[in-house]
């Protein structure tokens, strides 16, 4: 455990420990993933200013996401079938960032269910939706996250239909795994996976099976989503959404000005600057390089956060200093989550706390909230 010092680390662990299908399913973007590898390079482009001679004593990077008490402006984000990279992984970080005091988003896609993760944390978490074509799945699915007293939902906008990511037709992505040869002998090289796997129960998509009409056996992703995301999705949807839920709601998957300023209208409490990953629209600007105009257009509007390529402090650091209030880190901690399971999760975001304390008083600053754009060079 000592010798993982940064998140790129527990990257080459969880890529030894998971089998290749769920790896590549995390660690991919859409087409040429031109976006994927651009999200991590315009963080990286960002050059900051340093500061010294300053007292950089008694430093703070306690904040609120959404009026939410929070240890670091962090939140974990939805990633599909989380439950593949570790044996009951939402589970597991939705209890890691209980425990480190930031919140959990579940997502819809999730192998754990929303009840198995109420039952095994403490805290409210938060609930990411799909809006399916069966709009009536999709208010129970609200149903159940009020039931679970679920504290906000995240309407994920920016996936009406499935981008298409190579590596995932090519490995045949599913879950339970196809037992080909090929997957057969994969799973040979990860008897640390396999053996968790055969601990645990929860092996589909805990929020769907048994859930859907007709529907026993969800063993294809590409299959099932293909058939069921909405591409009538609009913003009239969002009015739709909100007459079923009356908690905090997030909007996630803005990556245009025009579109920030018709979601600040909408009456939701923050908005998440997204272009989920690079997994969707291949050749989107990078979320880091749309986010400066956002905040610009509607920062006094709505709050802002951001998500797409935060792989260390520091980037959760230039991302406040461009005016977000809050970051979501997905690929990050499910690497954490991937390598060594709930200690990985909190060893990632020990890693990223550590950076962005350390980060933030070289550039100069004691309080979170004073970060701004005079910390970062801007040309």
């Amino acid at each position: 455990m000592e010798a993982i010092t940064c998140i790129e680390d527990l990257q080459r662990l969880a890529k030894r420990r998971i089998p290749k299908m769920f790896y590549d399913y995390a660690d991919t973007g859409s087409w040429t993933q031109s976006t994927y590898h651009d999200n991590e390079n315009a963080f990286q482009r960002q050059k900051l200013r340093q500061r010294v001679a300053k007292n950089i004593d008694n430093r703070s990077i306690k904040t609120q996401m959404i009026g939410q008490d929070v240890s670091m402006p962090v939140a974990l984000a939805p990633v599909g079938m989380t439950g593949m990279m570790h044996a009951d992984g939402e589970i597991l970080a939705a209890q890691a960032a209980e425990n480190f005091g930031v919140p959990y988003t579940l997502t819809t896609m999730s192998v754990c269910s929303i009840e198995d993760v109420a039952a095994h944390t403490s805290s409210p978490f938060w609930f990411q939706l799909y809006v399916m074509r069966d709009r009536g799945f999709s208010e129970s699915l609200m149903k159940r996250a009020k039931d679970a007293d679920c504290s906000a939902l995240v309407l994920t906008l920016d996936l009406q239909v499935l981008g298409q990511r190579h590596r995932d037709i090519k490995n045949g992505l599913s879950t339970p795994p196809k037992p080909t040869p090929a997957v057969l002998i994969d799973l040979l090289f990860k008897p640390r996976w396999c053996w968790q796997m055969l601990q645990t129960k929860r092996r589909d998509f805990g929020n769907i099976v048994g859930h859907v009409q007709g529907v026993a056996d969800m063993s294809s992703l590409a299959e099932w989503t293909a058939s069921q995301f909405d591409p009538t999705l609009d913003w009239s949807s969002v009015d739709w959404v909100k007459k079923h839920w009356d908690r905090k709601l997030i909007l996630k998957g803005i990556n245009d000005v025009e579109d920030a300023k018709i979601a600040a209208g909408l009456g939701a409490d923050a908005i998440v600057v997204s272009n989920h990953g690079g997994r969707q629209l291949d050749g989107a600007l990078a979320s880091y390089d749309i986010l400066p105009d956002i905040v610009d257009a509607v920062g006094d509007q709505i709050e802002i956060h951001v998500d797409s390529g935060i792989r260390s402090g520091q980037d959760v650091f230039k991302a406040m200093a461009m005016g977000a209030k809050g970051t979501f880190i997905g690929r990050s901690y499910i690497y954490g989550l991937g390598a060594m399971g709930k200690a990985g999760v909190t060893k990632a975001l020990e890693i990223m706390h550590k950076e962005l304390d350390v980060t933030m008083g070289l550039s100069g600053e004691t309080d979170i909230h004073d970060v701004g754009r005079h910390n970062l060079i801007l040309k």
